[in-house]
């Protein structure tokens, strides 16, 4: 496999932009990415592009032709949540095989025009959500379970709110740049019982935008290149969560691979960017993903560990609960917020001499079903 790196990207802001069309915020974010890379339209070889929430033919050739980017390879995907993710370990893919040398990744969402949008999100097949066990009330469920398990409290998910919006107030690009006491956040209105409010992501329009680049062919664009060290996807068996709802087997299997691929392991980590829908969902990821030992997550949150200028920070960039969730949009903007990073180019947010860092996300966690997909990357400067 072909050393792969990251070269060059581009974003929208992200909030309720109804005004916007599909194809307008994703060719404003592919427009940046090229603009940052200093890549030719016309140099792309291959593109992958993610959406979900909407039925729009050949969304990626819709938007390529608005760029000059045309008569190449181009495949649109589905993946949940895990979509912008997806498409990127695509184009990895296919430039760490030898079948490309430089493409494309895109994701990109509208979920304030969707069907989707002020919707519970439950599909056929799942008779657990049919009958109400929707996806705020399944995160009140694990929350809860890991209370009663670990005595987790109900402050030390509400503080995940808090600094993600601490960090969000730093990021010209995010939906909310609004901060937030523990207070407010405990006390905003009651979504799932413990979950509230101020700790569930909201609904988001905006795209983001890669590109990579075959190892021989990145010094004729960049000196500062971010190296891919490790792409993982994984679907589940039968069931997601096997083991307690508290954890994931599918994040522990690509957690173990990526760490494996990268040569790398949670200590050596700067920074993390992780899948926050939820607090809930962030809380249970620092002891998936190796960062504190099960069931010590809440200490985690209380030391101050996951806060910028922390031992080990957790969403510099405000993460879904801040940032904003576009769904398909959020895996690659994970990757811009990284980049920029290892770049030194974060402004307030930035970690200082951060080298290497984490993006994770997950899409589709039916509960007790296996209809899900989690990627994991690992990137170093």
């Amino acid at each position: 496999m072909r050393k792969v790196a990251v070269i060059g990207v581009g974003m929208t802001m992200f909030g309720k932009m109804p005004e916007r069309s599909l194809v307008d915020l994703g060719t404003e974010a592919v427009r940046a990415a090229l603009k940052d890379s200093g890549v030719s339209p016309k140099n792309i070889q291959v593109c992958y592009c993610a959406n979900y929430a909407h039925i729009v033919w050949c969304l990626a050739q819709e938007i390529g032709s608005k760029v000059g980017i045309t008569n190449i390879e181009m495949f649109n995907v589905e993946n949940a949540c895990a979509g912008g993710s997806t498409a990127f370990r695509g184009v990895w893919y296919a430039i760490a095989t030898g079948m490309y040398d430089i493409g494309l990744a895109l994701g990109v969402e509208s979920m304030t025009t969707s069907s989707l949008a002020g919707r519970a999100i439950t599909s056929e097949t799942d008779l657990d959500g049919q009958l109400g066990l929707s996806m705020p009330a399944r995160a009140a469920l694990r929350m809860k379970r890991h209370m009663a398990k670990y005595g987790t409290k109900p402050e030390q998910f509400a503080q995940i709110a808090v600094k993600n919006h601490d960090h969000g107030s730093l990021n010209p690009y995010a939906q909310y740049k609004k901060k937030f006491t523990l207070e407010e956040v405990l006390n905003s209105r009651m979504i799932a019982e413990p979950l509230t409010l101020y700790q569930c992501c909201p609904n988001s329009d905006g795209a983001a935008a890669a590109i990579l680049c075959a190892e021989d062919k990145v010094s004729q664009y960049t000196s500062k290149p971010v190296w891919i060290a490790a792409s993982v996807l994984k679907s589940p068996g039968y069931l997601a969560l096997q083991k307690d709802i508290t954890l994931s087997n599918l994040t522990e299997q690509c957690i173990h691979e990526a760490y494996e691929q990268a040569g790398v392991g949670p200590e050596d980590l700067d920074f993390v960017e992780l899948h926050d829908a939820f607090t809930n969902s962030e809380l249970y990821l620092y002891e998936e993903l190796g960062l504190c030992p099960v069931g010590e997550a809440g200490r985690l949150v209380d030391e101050g560990a996951t806060a910028l200028g922390g031992r080990i920070p957790v969403n510099p960039s405000g993460g879904l609960l801040a940032q904003g969730h576009p769904l398909s949009a959020s895996g690659v903007r994970q990757i811009c917020e990284i980049v920029w990073h290892l770049r030194d180019q974060a402004g307030a947010r930035q970690v200082p001499g951060a080298k290497v860092a984490l993006a994770h996300m997950e899409g589709g966690m039916v509960f007790g079903l296996g209809s899900a997909a989690c990627s994991v990357h690992i990137l170093k400067g």
